[in-house]
């Protein structure tokens, strides 16, 4: 073990501190007015992130007999009763706008052929009655990302720091002593690996989901639950941690580490199929292929069960072949590199995990239960999504939020910005932890989330998972004291919070409902409620033992 040098201190001042550069973010950050400073804090490269690889779309009605009154219905029924509903008819009323908003900002989406006057082409996925996703090809969220960094970049007041990575929210207690005031965070500088306090009146977490806390998933390595985690420790209220949506359609190659087969594809007319070429979806559900996220996702993790398969095949080799290249040109681009061509022959499939449904409980302005904190995008629990996220409507929240940020933070910011003093624990004596005990218990967790906290749970697994994670959790705190902090360091640490808050969550619910489905409680109750976990709670096991 080698000694470290001493990690200096900075302290960096802002009106407000975005941490998170994805669709969220950087709407944020680009709409904010010159006159505030703004720190943009990105943990890798600033497109790195969900947003990018985002294939599908983003949802809007725009065309009869669509409406907003059908997409309202349409997410509230995938959302399995949990929706908050002026949430969800708040966002679906400004999605025009939103799309408006993102072609003013040099985002260019798919339209028709000329002869039918060149209008946004609407696409359809599962849960939606209507072809409503407005689409850029099949990159959707590259071609966002590009145009709001683009914008961010122009921008003289933004501040960007690449290759920092957040480890813990600053709080202040407030007269009331049940009150917290969000005045800053600690941030590790990848690039020099000091630490510094970054200070600001506001403080808007963007950080993304937490799907990486399951050993498959089709999100980015950034996708650790950073923020979740954070605000967790700071006092923060996380709700619906159960509903981890799981991707249907994933290609299965060991070298594809994942990659999403968007669900776009499905509503082209791609068929699901059984090696043997049997279609089993309609078995499941009157929509088939176009059934919400959770049925599809189980119905193909039941049908591999059944018949001991690795893998089941989503077939669009039926449509031209001209279509299907000019509709899913990175699909067909991507596929090819590992000898699939799409256009000749079905593509092998498999769920993983794909979208954080919970998250940062947050109001219709995105207010945490701490002042001054702010979440949006897949980092926060809104409402909008229930039990299931029905397709394309994440990237629409991501922008709606960052709009009602701007508009909340316009009437507090010429409160008194109120400092604070805090000293990092020195890490001149510390010691670099071995690699291999990290990347150990990384495969460790995320092993066991998947086997024991997957698509399909038992009380018994959940039971089992929750004692070997209390054991992981305090072996990574130890580490995380006595050992000098890297980004892998503060990601397995936020990783082993995220996966006892899903544990604690799934234990909790006593009935089964979306994206969490319990062998044990195999009906759904007749009132909805949200699970919100706090770490005032205690967590104690007797609490979940069936009597």
């Amino acid at each position: 073990m080698q000694k470290i040098l001493k990690q200096v201190e900075k302290t960096r001042v802002f009106d407000i501190l975005i941490i998170g550069s994805g669709a969220a973010g950087n709407s944020l950050a680009l709409q904010l007015p010159s006159d505030m400073s703004i720190g943009l804090i990105s943990k890798t490269e600033l497109h790195e992130g969900s947003t990018y690889y985002a294939q599908g779309g983003i949802s809007a009605v725009f065309s009869k007999p669509d409406s907003i009154e059908l997409h309202v219905e349409d997410t509230m029924k995938a959302g399995a009763g949990l929706c908050r509903a002026n949430i969800v008819k708040a966002v679906a009323n400004d999605s025009k706008e939103i799309i408006k908003w993102l072609l003013d900002q040099g985002v260019k989406f798919t339209k028709n052929n000329v002869g039918a006057n060149n209008k946004l082409h609407l696409t359809k996925e599962g849960g939606h009655t209507h072809p409503r996703i407005v689409h850029a090809d099949d990159k959707t969220g590259k071609v966002i990302q590009d145009s709001l960094i683009s914008g961010v970049k122009k921008k003289n007041n933004i501040e960007l720091y690449t290759h920092h990575v957040a480890i813990d929210l600053i709080t202040k207690d407030q007269k009331d002593k049940n009150v917290k005031r969000c005045v800053g965070c600690y941030i590790l500088n990848k690039k020099n690996n000091h630490i510094d306090i970054f200070k600001a009146k506001f403080i808007v977490l963007a950080t993304g989901g937490a799907n990486k806390v399951y050993l498959y998933t089709s999100n980015p390595d950034t996708s650790s639950g950073d923020g979740i985690a954070m605000a967790y420790r700071a006092g923060c209220n996380i709700s619906n941690m159960e509903f981890m949506q799981f991707h249907p359609t994933c290609l299965y190659h060991h070298r594809a580490k994942s990659f999403l087969i968007s669900e776009s594809l499905r509503g082209e007319g791609g068929k699901l199929l059984l090696p043997n070429g049997e279609q089993f979806m309609h078995k499941y559900d009157s929509r088939g292929v176009l059934a919400p996220r959770d049925i599809v996702a189980r119905a193909i993790d039941n049908e591999m069960k059944i018949h001991g398969l690795e893998y089941v095949l989503l077939d669009i080799s039926h449509k031209k072949n001209l279509f299907i290249k000019e509709r899913f040109p990175n699909i067909y681009k991507k596929c090819l590199e590992f000898n699939i061509d799409i256009t000749k022959s079905a593509i092998p499939v498999v769920p993983a995990t794909h979208y954080t449904c919970g998250g940062i409980d947050i109001d219709i302005n995105a207010r945490t239960n701490i002042k001054n904190l702010y979440a949006i995008g897949e980092v926060a629990h809104s409402g909008l999504h229930g039990a299931n996220r029905m397709a394309s409507n994440s990237l629409l929240e991501c922008i709606f939020f960052s709009r009602k940020v701007l508009k909340d933070i316009e009437r507090f910011k010429n409160e008194d910005f109120e400092d604070v003093h805090k000293d990092f624990v020195d890490n001149t004596t510390k010691s670099i932890s071995e690699e291999v005990i990290i990347k150990h218990s990384w495969k460790e967790i995320r092993t066991l989330m998947w086997n024991y906290v997957g698509i399909v749970r038992t009380n018994e697994r959940l039971l089992k998972a929750k004692n070997r994670i209390s054991i992981y959790k305090k072996e990574i705190e130890e580490c995380f004291s006595k050992n000098k902090i890297s980004c892998d360091l503060i990601e397995l640490r936020n990783l082993i919070y995220i996966a006892e808050i899903i544990i604690t969550s799934a234990l909790t619910r006593k009935e089964s409902r979306g994206l969490h489905y319990n062998v044990d409680f195999p009906y759904t109750n007749k009132i909805a409620e949200d699970t919100v976990i706090n770490k005032k709670i205690k967590n104690d096991l007797k609490l979940y033992r069936e009597k």
